[in-house]
């Protein structure tokens, strides 16, 4: 066996024979295997071929572009090693450095974490250097994802912050202590999750975004009206209304938004990092502030110009349902304005929110609802108070983000995902 062959990722194995001597003992030191190997005759070579799947370069090429830095180590040697990592885009130069498990050796705990920041390619590794590695990299800092399939990788797999089991080739003891499980065997797969899970991510911080934004609009203009001594703009069950039916359902499309385009362009976050970073605390206020006052505004200008306290509450409520549909599209990306998502790309938002604006006419408009929400026929004029207080705010707030330029940075921190 040897490595690599001419600098390719093709293992070696050479092939030969030795005619038999007549005059040598069968019996003798000649027959054993020192002597089996000498005066060998060469048939040739045979080389040995395991590749990368197609569709690995390309999964690396994503990780290294999120921030995600793919290392190799394996039981090949050095050669086949090298070979494969230059093909993988793992290795850059001709002098790129390849450490094999006889320098780990020699390496202690200090220098490992040393060598490991620019290292990207391990080889003939035993299990227990798997190890230091995984810990060399925590060592640093570093959130590792270790994979493995045999049982020998299982310590590695358990300390390592993400254990990543082979469904098809693991063994019992792998998945049992890996955290995650490849169905597939396939790298590719890693880089996917990887998006899956930022895309989780991103969806959770809109849905917050939006809910309390909401909450915070309807708390507000229910104590400013008390502090300023008026009626209440809404009923109870107004509130009830809205935190179950017209903004609930908005609230669970939006959770359900595809990916980014740009999801797996950023860098990494900070493992501590607040759900609220990133200025989404400040989001939140602000625009939970345009939709309570906007929607006491109404109220205000409804009851002092009509005289009608039913109908002022009618027009409050129908500011409130509006303010909230129109902020859901403005949470759709933190990235992005409302105008550079695609409505298209979430069709279930568009069906949440259609049902919402539907309910909110059945409660204004269909006398046995109406009544029993305390609600009255709004007249054209009233619609035309509500969609200036609506549109103005967030016009406004649009215009002012445009000026500024969108998106925004954020914040880095190294990742490390680890591969045999």
């Amino acid at each position: 066996g040897g490595g690599g062959l001419g600098g390719s990722p093709v293992g070696g194995a050479g092939g030969g024979f030795r005619p038999p001597d007549p005059g040598m003992d069968p019996g003798g030191d000649g027959a054993g295997e020192e002597g089996m190997e000498r005066d060998l005759i060469l048939l040739g070579l045979v080389g040995l071929m395991d590749p990368p799947r197609r569709e690995v370069p390309a999964a690396i090429r994503r990780c290294l572009r999120a921030g995600i830095r793919p290392v190799m180590v394996t039981g090949d040697h050095v050669q086949t090693a090298r070979a494969i990592g230059r093909e993988l885009g793992l290795l850059q130069g001709e002098d790129a450095e390849v450490v094999d498990g006889r320098e780990l050796d020699r390496l202690d705990d200090d220098q490992l974490a040393e060598r490991v920041r620019h290292v990207n390619v391990f080889a003939r590794v035993a299990p227990e250097h798997k190890l230091r590695i995984v810990r060399a990299f925590k060592r640093r800092g570093e959130i590792v994802g270790m994979t493995g399939d045999g049982i020998n990788d299982a310590p590695a797999l358990k300390e390592a912050h993400i254990g990543i089991a082979m469904g098809k080739t693991g063994t019992d003891v792998t998945r049992e202590a890996a955290d995650m499980v490849l169905a597939d065997d396939n790298f590719a797969s890693i880089a996917a999750a990887a998006e899956q899970g930022r895309a989780i991510y991103d969806n959770i911080r809109k849905f917050i975004r939006y809910l309390l934004a909401c909450n915070t609009g309807e708390i507000l203009v229910m104590f400013l009206a008390l502090l300023l001594g008026l009626p209440l703009p809404l009923r109870p069950i107004h509130i009830l209304l809205v935190n179950l039916v017209t903004d609930g359902l908005p609230a669970v499309a939006l959770g359900l938004e595809p990916a980014e385009p740009d999801v797996m362009d950023r860098p990494p976050r900070r493992p501590g990092e607040s759900l609220l970073a990133g200025g989404l605390g400040r989001r939140i206020l602000v625009r939970g502030t345009i939709i309570g006052v906007t929607t006491l505004g109404v109220f205000i200008a409804g009851w002092m110009g009509a005289g009608d306290l039913e109908r002022a509450r009618t027009m409050a409520l129908a500011t409130l349902v509006l303010s909230q549909m129109v902020h859901v599209f403005d949470c759709r990306s933190e990235r992005r304005t409302a105008f550079d998502v695609p409505l298209s790309a979430n069709p279930g938002l568009l069906a949440a929110v259609a049902s919402s604006l539907g309910v909110l006419g059945l409660v204004i408009y269909w006398q046995p609802v109406a009544s029993y929400f305390h609600t009255v026929p709004l007249w054209a004029g009233d619609w035309v108070m509500v969609a200036g207080g609506v549109a103005l705010p967030w016009v406004a707030l649009l215009t002012r983000r445009l000026m500024r330029g969108r998106g925004g940075p954020v914040a880095v921190s190294p990742a490390k995902l680890s591969a045999p």
